[in-house]
């Protein structure tokens, strides 16, 4: 059996197909499964990192929110990961409660990142309201806040990779730690299964009126571990909708 599953958001369409292994099911060969190695474990990983990270940017996150970093002053930087996540939590707390403060719920997704030279520095996404940017500047007290605007170039997909970025995929890094805020959960994908491959195999992908589909996305092969083929790709719309434009449509809809 292959599966099909189709994660669905506001201005991207994420498509999986690949093997079930579902054993014993009509037409169903069985295939030795060889046992993936260390790094091929990381990869997966990271790549399923990056995804989840990709799809909360996309549900919860638009381009008018704040890509901010927060620096540390001369003598000011934490003796190791430990201390760097208290110094977060710190600022996180005064954030929080001036959020709440103004009617408003806390979004983030951080990554606390260490250089090879002991340079340390944390960099935030953050759902913005009036007044965010003197919020984090008041709430930093170990050094220096930058904020910029997220930048949107396929969709948040580059955003998502740095915002996760590690040792393995940046080798300047010496340790870095991820973490997002609980109140992002992400839904359920849509699911068909098919007996054959071939439904799918050196078929045209088809895309929906108002997407398009991004070449760069397109992944495709046999899985190394499996030795089953392996379909991903993701859809843009053409025309973006922004998050607050979405909502209002979905409220229009509900009222009629």
């Amino acid at each position: 059996m292959y599966t099909k599953k189709t994660y669905r958001f506001r201005n991207a369409v994420e498509v999986q197909e690949y093997h079930s292994a579902r054993y014993g099911a009509p037409g169903q060969e069985r295939r030795k499964k060889a046992k993936p190695t260390p790094e091929q474990v990381k990869r997966v990983n990271q790549w399923n990192k990056e995804r989840r990270a990709r799809h909360r940017l996309w549900m919860y996150f638009d381009k008018d929110d704040y890509f901010t970093t927060l620096t540390y002053g001369r003598g000011e930087r934490p003796g190791d990961m430990q201390e760097a996540g208290r110094h977060f939590s710190g600022f996180l707390e005064e954030v929080r409660k001036q959020y709440k403060k103004r009617g408003a719920a806390l979004r983030w997704m951080r990554n606390i990142e260490a250089g090879k030279k002991n340079g340390w520095h944390i960099h935030i996404i953050i759902n913005r309201i009036p007044d965010t940017d003197i919020i984090i500047a008041s709430a930093w007290k170990h050094g220096h806040t930058s904020n910029k605007l997220l930048y949107t170039k396929g969709e948040f997909a580059e955003l998502a990779a740095y915002i996760t970025k590690t040792p393995e995929t940046d080798p300047r890094l010496k340790e870095t730690d991820f973490s997002t805020s609980r109140n992002m959960p992400l839904p359920e994908p849509g699911k068909k299964e098919y007996r054959h491959w071939g439904t799918w195999e050196g078929k045209k992908i088809r895309v929906p009126k108002g997407f398009y589909l991004d070449g760069e996305s397109l992944r495709e092969g046999r899985n190394p571990v499996t030795g089953y083929p392996y379909r991903t790709y993701i859809m843009y719309r053409t025309r973006r909708i922004a998050r607050k434009e979405g909502e209002d449509k979905k409220c229009r809809k509900a009222r009629r």
